[in-house]
């Protein structure tokens, strides 16, 4: 399966944009993904081994978190894992502008 990673994770990588590994189930591809990269652990799951919860994974356009199976969803060869960081922040309105 191919596991697409987004630009901010790619420095663990060695800047790939997309990894192959081979998996039978969603969770098998991400544990095979930090297997060939370590540092990525770090930042997909908690010292628990959970995935962290502002990591968002898809599993060919369909969000793991809404599949009935979750991370147990049995995968082929030919899907796609897209991982997805959550991203928060920003700054407050400039003074007086779009009010």
């Amino acid at each position: 399966m191919e596991i697409h990673i987004p630009t901010p994770l790619r420095a663990f990588t060695d800047r790939q944009e997309t990894v192959s590994v081979p998996a039978t189930t969603v969770a098998e591809g991400l544990e095979n993904l930090v297997q060939k990269h370590s540092a990525m652990r770090a930042h997909l799951f908690t010292p628990e081994g959970k995935l962290r919860s502002f990591v968002n994974v898809y599993l060919n356009d369909e969000d793991v978190r809404y599949l009935p199976a979750k991370e147990d969803t049995t995968v082929a060869d030919t899907d796609e894992l897209t991982i997805i960081p959550s991203i928060a922040g920003g700054t407050p309105a400039a003074a007086g502008c779009c009010r």
